[in-house]
């Protein structure tokens, strides 16, 4: 069967808009029960050149029971990311979703609701290989090391946990639940000529995940989905091609900085040369000073010498008159 790729943003949002999908898929990766779940639609607009378009952000508001049987108000937010440089979006908008909070069935105001992030990447993080990390906070006592079972509103308001999915992990080997119901994002699977589309065996994935698989066949007949992913393409090529740009300008730069460096460098051991002569002059006007202050005493002690010399034969010419 061949179902449209839900890399593509148009498409994971056509997947998530539909409730009862967005559930299972949201139940599986963070093995809760989803009691009921709210779209919260999160779109801006983006200029690139001389187009503009826009980028999804899905939040979810959802009421989940704990495995220990409690029920709590969470708020669950999907972003996709292709680029690595995507981490520093990721941030501000998290920052931004603290500082604002969310609002909650009953509450007048937005409140300072639990975040769950879930993170769709769909490049290889460095150090780690495994297709889906969950982080997932615990509380311990510091003086014992014990554990504590109990939350604070105070701390899970500040704090969250995280659910990591690196598509290209993605394989044939489905170990888990969730592995098993995200290899519809599995990208070994696409049709030869055609990245938009996927094609896999409806009979491999277990019963309760084939209507994900229907929903995005459905998908596949979308013209509008499809001149989306269509657009996407270019827009995608667009950016790759600003990335190559900039990081063609960035290694003009470090060359530039490499040779002005360098010539500070020169500059450097110029002045230093110069410094040097100047402290050797230095010296020598102060050795010129001191030999022409050694001449000058010697002048005066020649000059006290002859006046020596001057007054003892004065003084035999007076003897000598005298006889």
């Amino acid at each position: 069967m061949r179902i449209a790729n839900p890399i593509y943003d148009v498409v994971f949002k056509y997947l998530m808009q539909n409730n009862e999908i967005a559930i299972l898929i949201l139940s599986t990766i963070l093995e809760e029960e989803i009691l009921s779940l709210e779209l919260l639609p999160q779109e801006t607009a983006m200029a690139l050149e001389k187009r503009t378009f826009t980028v999804y952000r899905l939040d979810f508001a959802a009421r989940i029971r704990t495995a220990g049987g409690e029920e709590r108000h969470v708020v669950i937010e999907i972003q996709k990311a292709k680029f690595a440089a995507d981490i520093m979006r990721f941030r501000r908008y998290l920052g931004e979703q603290y500082k604002k909070g969310f609002p909650v069935a009953g509450e007048k105001a937005p409140q300072a609701t639990p975040i769950i992030s879930i993170y769709f990447l769909g490049y290889r993080l460095d150090q780690v290989d495994a297709p889906v990390i969950r982080v997932l906070r615990r509380y311990y006592d510091a003086a014992t090391g014990e554990e504590i079972p109990t939350r604070e509103e105070f701390i899970e308001s500040l704090t969250h946990d995280s659910f990591v999915i690196q598509i290209p992990q993605l394989g044939p080997e489905r170990r888990t639940t969730t592995e098993k119901l995200l290899a519809i994002f599995d990208q070994h699977r696409k049709v030869a000529g055609d990245g938009h589309i996927l094609d896999v065996d409806e009979v491999a994935y277990p019963e309760a995940y084939r209507k994900v698989v229907r929903w995005l066949n459905g998908a596949v007949s979308e013209p509008d989905i499809r001149r989306t992913m269509e657009v996407e393409d270019e827009i995608l090529a667009e950016l790759e091609d600003m990335e190559r740009r900039m990081a063609g300008k960035d290694k003009v730069i470090e060359e530039k900085d490499q040779v002005i460096e360098e010539k500070d460098q020169v500059i450097e051991e110029k002045d230093q040369v110069i410094e040097e002569k100047d402290r050797a002059l230095e010296e020598n006007a102060k050795t010129l000073e001191e030999n022409a202050k050694a001449l000058e005493e010697k002048d005066q002690v020649i000059g006290e010498k002859d006046r020596e010399l001057a007054e003892k034969d004065r003084l035999i010419v007076e003897l000598r008159g005298s006889r």
